[in-house]
């Protein structure tokens, strides 16, 4: 190789190690119909297909999940919605329907649409100092559908971003899809100190709900909800005074088992989720393992116990997982508040939920100084996805967590 280019490779080298990215702006979107988990479980437990020992999970799943609320896409999932030709939910005669994929894919593809241009809309609202002209990269986040030209495309359109801008988006990689989102966003701005990519995930998972006798198909049904979240991601000058969040450390790691126990099939009536059982073993297995090699990236973060590390942003796949987690970290009950509280008034959004729960993290009051967060995220594989991130002393405190400013959610019964 040239000597001159080799210096000049160096040099890149060096001031890339070197450069800080930060989130500028985190914020989130959830559709307005509310579904109420006691009065979710009744109809599902009610349905004239279920063996006797089915019913039992329904309630044992739905009762078990510590979730309160959640929020759906798919309106005819009240009991208040009337439809002159019902696909989803029938409330005069109380059955669960069971529409083909493409009918569900039809719903994502304009319903996804309206929540990734709200949460786009509101991260780059968020950052008042930057243009929509300003963003030079996208990506977007999907497990539960797809079109094309995607969101990407339509983000770009709805937003009036340069049509040049580069757009990418990672589809079905499930609930650890938003950190190689970041990591692929840092990685873009270290390669360009003038980058700002907007980050947008969005997710519509009960879409793919149905009755069943199936384990699997049952906790799914008493676990996911939709939602969505968008940051702002930039390491130009000045942007540590205006940021909430520093973008340090990405690892991905693969456990030794659990390759069966969780994945995400296309059916005929929708999406099938595979989610064993025995995933919260693995995961409590092999945490320590997946945390060691991002823990070594920062020897003063390595030396000490889990739970000094001040904040834990775990993606809350179920109560089970966030249990394990908890008890093999030796983590104390207020480190997991932003986990159990996003799962308990959100449900599971798949790849948006763990930015919501920094999003809550981001939202309590600063201590004084930074603050480190360490978070982690589970999906198909089983694959574990970590992170380490500094919460900056400039995040100011804002209002409920996956609110729009001006919009309050409406309470409509569920079925």
């Amino acid at each position: 190789m040239n000597p001159q280019v080799s210096i000049v490779l160096c040099r890149a080298l060096v001031k890339n190690e070197s450069m800080t990215v930060y989130v500028r702006s985190l914020e989130t979107a959830v559709p307005k119909t509310m579904l109420i988990q006691t009065e979710a479980r009744d109809v599902f437990a009610a349905q004239p297909g279920l063996s006797r020992l089915g019913s039992r999970l329904v309630n044992t799943c739905f009762d078990s999940a510590a979730i309160d609320t959640r929020f759906t896409a798919v309106e005819e999932l009240t009991r208040d919605h009337r439809a002159d030709d019902p696909q989803f939910f029938d409330p005069d005669s109380g059955l669960l329907l069971n529409p083909s994929t493409k009918v569900r894919n039809d719903i994502f593809g304009r319903e996804a649409t309206k929540l990734f241009v709200e949460a786009a809309r509101s991260a780059v609202n968020a950052a008042p100092e930057l243009d929509l002209l300003d963003i030079t990269h996208l990506i977007t986040v999907s497990c539960t559908g797809f079109f094309n030209p995607g969101p990407d495309y339509k983000v770009v359109r709805e937003l009036g971003l340069d049509p040049a801008v580069q757009r990418y988006h990672l589809g079905f990689m499930g609930c650890y899809a938003a950190f190689p989102a970041l990591r692929a966003a840092k990685l873009f701005c270290e390669a360009d100190p003038q980058a700002v990519v907007l980050v947008v995930c969005a997710e519509l998972c009960s879409l793919h709900v149905r009755t069943s006798n199936d384990p699997d198909t049952i906790m799914g049904s008493a676990l996911f909800a939709d939602g969505a979240a968008a940051a702002v991601v930039t390491a130009r000058s000045g942007s540590a005074e205006q940021s909430l969040l520093q973008l340090d450390h990405f690892e991905t790691v693969l456990t030794p088992v659990g390759e069966d126990a969780m994945a995400w099939n296309i059916g005929d009536h929708g999406f099938e989720m595979v989610l064993g059982n025995y995933v919260p073993h693995i995961i409590d297995d092999h945490i320590v393992g997946a945390l060691r090699p991002l823990l070594a990236r920062d020897p003063e973060l390595e030396a000490l116990p889990y739970n000094s590390i001040r904040h834990w942003a775990i993606h809350p796949g179920g109560r089970s997982i966030l249990d394990k987690v908890q008890s093999r970290l030796g983590l104390t009950g207020e480190q997991l508040v932003p986990a159990r509280e996003t799962l308990r008034n959100y449900g599971n959004m798949s790849s948006a939920t763990v930015l919501f729960v920094l999003k809550h993290i981001l939202e309590q009051e600063p201590e004084d100084g930074d603050e480190r967060i360490c978070s982690m995220a589970f999906g198909p594989g089983l694959t574990v996805e970590t992170a380490l991130f500094t919460k900056l002393r400039q995040a100011p405190g804002a209002g409920l967590v996956g609110q729009v400013p001006g919009q309050a959610a409406a309470e409509v019964s569920v079925p």
